[in-house]
């Protein structure tokens, strides 16, 4: 499977700004495997947004439903 190359990628801060987290948050969400991220040259973690915005959406749609 290949990365569109036009898909954008998320930082740490991005995703929590998202989410209202802190970015540590969001880092060890990715080490416990609830959020896919893939890893820079560099060894930094980047998030595939569609993907943040498809875990925000379900996550907003269950706790709208358990309200």
């Amino acid at each position: 499977m290949s990365i569109e190359t036009s898909e954008r990628l998320l930082t740490p801060g991005e995703v929590a700004l998202m989410f209202r987290v802190d970015p540590k948050t969001v880092t060890r969400w990715a080490s416990a495997g609830r959020i896919g991220s893939i890893r820079t040259p560099g060894g930094h973690r980047r998030f595939r947004e569609a993907e943040v915005r498809s875990m925000l959406e379900k996550l907003t749609e269950d706790a709208r439903y358990s309200a």
